[in-house]
């Protein structure tokens, strides 16, 4: 197997993360987790319910600081940096949220416009150009005067994405971006993720449990659970992995590894148990 490790591809990772340990709630989340997300590419980050996916994308944004371990984005140490240094990196990162995140007060085109007026200096005249730009990527510049509640759930994931690239950011954060889409949005969602990121030179990071639509569109792939990484590769790597766990997994099966029934005494002596 093939691994992308930041000594082999030098200034091709954007992301590196070494040594980390996080803990929450007398939980440990990562123990000792190494990645490495090359520039320019989709990295998905898969594993089951609970195991800290969406953690790792707030640890490389800096919103939460890990116990130990070192995360460094575009050679900058994420945790060691000041709060000026941090927010200047954060306008080069794009987040699309799990559950899109739009500010239901305003229309999508002010949605889009948020981050620009927030960030920059441009005349409304710049902006207006910047916002009919990026919902024309999404295929929404024609829903620009609808407010978030006149959307439909794939609508509003789309115009979330075109607020996240507004600002046109190095890298793009998806957390959980298929999740309660019909077939259709989900369609859409994959190809606009792929052709925006190669469109752009993006650098995409996909945290995801649905295997079939990551698979189709990662160039690599980490599956993390226990708090660790329990298997790395491309899509076609991660595949031909004999891992009974991995294999449960991707195809969803109900036996294996991972049991059903959480521990418990026998069910004979609970039952003959007196309360």
């Amino acid at each position: 197997m093939s691994d992308i490790l930041l000594d082999e591809v030098g200034d091709d990772v954007l992301v590196r993360v070494r040594g980390l340990v996080f803990s929450h709630g007398g939980r440990r989340i990562f123990d000792g987790v190494d990645l490495d997300l090359p520039r320019g590419k989709v990295t998905a980050v898969m594993g089951p319910s609970g195991t800290g996916k969406t953690t790792l994308l707030k640890l490389i944004g800096g919103q939460l600081r890990p116990d130990a371990g070192r995360i460094e984005v575009d050679g900058q140490d994420v945790h060691a940096l000041s709060k000026a240094e941090l927010f200047r990196l954060r306008t080069r990162m794009g987040m699309l949220f799990q559950s899109g995140a739009l500010l239901t007060d305003l229309s999508v085109f002010d949605n889009v416009a948020y981050p620009l007026r927030e960030h920059t200096a441009l005349p409304e005249s710049m902006i207006r150009k910047l916002v009919l730009i990026k919902l024309e990527a999404v295929g929404l510049r024609g829903a620009r005067d609808l407010m978030p509640s006149e959307l439909s759930g794939g609508m509003a994931r789309r115009v979330a994405l075109a607020r996240a690239i507004a600002l046109d950011p190095m890298m793009i954060m998806y957390d959980e971006p298929f999740t309660g889409q019909d077939p259709i949005s989900m369609g859409v969602l994959v190809n606009l993720i792929r052709r925006l990121n190669d469109a752009s030179r993006l650098t995409s990071i996909v945290v995801s449990h649905d295997v079939a639509d990551t698979l189709a569109i990662a160039d690599y792939l980490y599956v993390i659970a226990g708090g660790q990484v329990m298997a790395r590769g491309t899509p076609a790597e991660i595949r031909a992995n004999p891992s009974e766990w991995l294999t449960q997994f991707l195809e969803g099966l109900p036996d294996g590894p991972v049991h059903f029934h959480y521990p418990a005494a026998a069910l004979a002596a609970d039952l003959l148990e007196t309360a």
